[in-house]
């Protein structure tokens, strides 16, 4: 680790105050498992509605754990206890009443590692519909048409809707929990290293999916490849040891950060 890093690591960045009507605003957000074992400092951000923001930074640095905080799936994990709030849409869905449920459906999620359920390929789609007591054939097979259609995977599975989606491709898999994810129509749409198991061919699908995405949806992507944090991304969040070190557009943070750590880490002096 390069000298003065760690000294560097004590000041936390404030929210950018300059978006307007962030759909999700972080205040004073720390994180502890096990009750002593701090993984977050006093995260304060706030994310810009339909635009994508990245999390970037090495690993261990609380990127993916900042990010299951903003669908509580942290609350799968024993013993971690959150203190501060977020606020989604001016919503505090920290609280203990929160419904869980309608909050997964509001907030969407795209894992690391795709994961249709063992089911039809119209089935992984139209899941959240029946979960939420959608019935009527009709409008399962409309929204399921326009979800793959949104996720550009129609055109190569409308002709085998009803055989396993354990036969796809890997890109086209991820696609899929994509189409799923956006089924529900969430507001916002986060990504855990959507496309660290695809091959570059399939990761580009990805990329341009998300691009098209962001007119509908606000997407959050944590991503350890910075090339892809620059691409897809309008705003970066750079996190180090918990900390929130930089947050601001995509480009300035890139070509003119504000903080040395920030530079060291994108010019690869440690990382």
């Amino acid at each position: 680790m390069i000298k003065g890093t760690l000294e560097a690591a004590e000041t936390v960045a404030k929210p950018d105050l300059s978006i307007p009507d962030p759909v999700i605003a972080v205040e004073s957000l720390d994180l502890y498992y096990n009750g002593v074992a701090q993984a977050l400092f006093g995260v304060d951000m706030h994310i810009p509605r339909r635009e994508v923001t990245a999390f970037i930074g090495p690993s261990g640095c609380g990127k993916s754990t900042l990010l299951r905080c903003m669908n509580r799936m942290n609350d799968l994990i024993g013993g971690v206890r959150i203190e501060g709030r977020i606020q989604i849409d001016g919503e505090d869905i920290t609280r203990p009443e929160t419904d869980v449920i309608q909050l997964r459906q509001k907030v969407g999620m795209v894992f690391q590692k795709s994961n249709p359920f063992p089911k039809s390929i119209f089935e992984n789609v139209v899941y959240g519909l029946r979960i939420a007591g959608q019935k009527n054939k009709s409008v399962l097979e409309e929204v399921c048409e326009e979800s793959l259609k949104r996720a550009a995977l129609w055109n190569e599975v409308k002709d085998r809707l009803h055989e396993s989606a354990l036969g796809m491709s890997g890109g086209q898999m991820q696609r899929l929990c994509i189409a799923r994810a956006i089924a529900v129509d969430p507001e916002v749409i986060l990504m855990d290293e959507p496309c660290s198991a695809l091959d570059p061919r399939a990761t580009a699908h990805i990329e341009d999916l998300i691009g098209q995405l962001r007119e509908q949806f606000s997407i959050v992507i944590v991503t350890h490849n910075m090339q892809q944090a620059s691409r897809v991304s309008q705003y970066t969040a750079f996190l180090f040891e918990g900390k929130l070190i930089e947050f601001g557009h995509t480009p300035q943070v890139f070509t003119n950060p504000s903080e040395q750590q920030t530079e060291d880490y994108i010019t690869g002096r440690f990382g």
